[in-house]
């Protein structure tokens, strides 16, 4: 049976993606691993897959996606970082029996297998935000309610069977996500999440993953007490841990974490391990925030009202073949003449 896994990032993201492939080369040594990358290696940076924990690369402007530089325009990095999860799953139903994302910044403590066994039943796996009801009004506040903006599932987990129902939820979120994944909350859209909140409703064989194990969060330590063995096993409520979604890294996630964590120690020995793994893996040669499609073809940023305004105008994407060109007759000379951007050169 192969099993194929796969991270959606931008070059930005590598040293957690490093973290990430090298914790599943321990524990799963007979998967292929494969980096779904938007983005283009940046100036001065050395990229050689080859040396890297992963098996292979799949480019986004490899996967067919009709109109591709239009489309990506429409998007936000992590937009279409999202986006571009639908289209390679969809895929990935050719190239193996069981596939599975991970976020870029997630890590394995402990292996997977129970996944695969689940699957031989079910055909779809879901995490959701939060398995046990808060109680403190701060944490509903926090918690509850950030789930049901943004999606009762934390997509940065999922894993089918690819056949059946496990198939037919990939080419459902292909279609999806390559139209409808935006970060729009007033919309009902909260890129690829909202739309998993009618995954049980749609499709047969759909497990909800209730073991507190797996997808361990910020956004749900009010629930789930970790421990650390004389051994060395880490456990949560009781459940070896399996996998750690640490999102926000940096002074956000520090401080939702030390929220809710208040003495569970173990949870910042955690924290302060993965800090250190992604020091290890990070390349000085990689700016902070790089992303090659972040930009105008004169380095001039990219508003996100202009990704908005473009995806919403068929006459401005047909009036424009290449929207991140600059100069005479582009579209960014279109929006500095419509006062809906400043010339750089001004």
């Amino acid at each position: 049976m192969k099993v194929l896994c796969y991270s959606s990032f931008t070059f930005s993201y590598l040293n957690r993606a490093r973290v990430l492939y090298s914790t599943l080369r321990r524990f799963h040594p007979d998967w292929e691993l494969v980096a779904l990358i938007t983005d283009e290696p940046p100036a001065g940076f050395a990229f050689d897959p080859d040396q890297e924990p992963f098996d292979r690369v799949v480019w986004a402007q490899d996967l067919g996606i009709d109109n591709f530089r239009s489309w990506l325009f429409r998007h936000d990095v992590v937009e279409v970082c999202t986006a571009v999860k639908g289209p390679f799953i969809h895929q990935a139903c050719s190239q193996a029996d069981i596939a599975i994302y991970l976020d870029p910044d997630t890590a394995l403590l402990a292996p997977l297998d129970p996944l695969i066994d689940w699957l031989q039943t079910d055909e779809i796996l879901l995490t959701p935000h939060l398995l046990d009801p808060n109680t403190e009004r701060t944490a509903i506040l926090d918690n509850d309610l950030s789930a049901s903006r943004t999606g009762i599932f934390n997509l940065g987990f999922v894993a089918i069977r690819t056949r059946g129902e496990g198939a037919r939820f990939a080419s459902w979120w292909n279609d999806r996500l390559l139209e409808y994944c935006y970060d729009d909350i007033p919309r009902g859209l909260f890129v690829d999440q909202r739309w998993c909140d009618h995954v049980p409703a749609l499709f047969d064989k759909v497990k909800v993953v209730r073991d507190p194990g797996y997808n361990v969060a910020s956004w749900n330590l009010s629930q789930r007490k970790v421990a650390i063995g004389k051994d060395g096993a880490i456990t949560v409520n009781g459940q070896p841990l399996r996998f750690w979604h640490f999102t926000k890294l940096g002074l956000t996630g520090d401080l939702m974490t030390k929220k809710y964590a208040g003495d569970n120690f173990e949870v910042y020995e955690i924290w302060n391990w993965y800090k250190r793994q992604v020091a290890a893996a990070t390349d000085p040669a990689i700016p902070a925030r790089y992303w090659a499609y972040g930009t105008y073809a004169d380095g001039t940023l990219i508003d996100k009202s202009h990704r908005v305004l473009w995806r919403e105008s068929p006459d401005l994407q047909a009036a424009f073949e290449d929207p991140f060109a600059a100069g005479p007759g582009s579209y960014l000379a279109w929006l500095i003449a419509e006062g809906r951007a400043q010339d750089s050169a001004a």
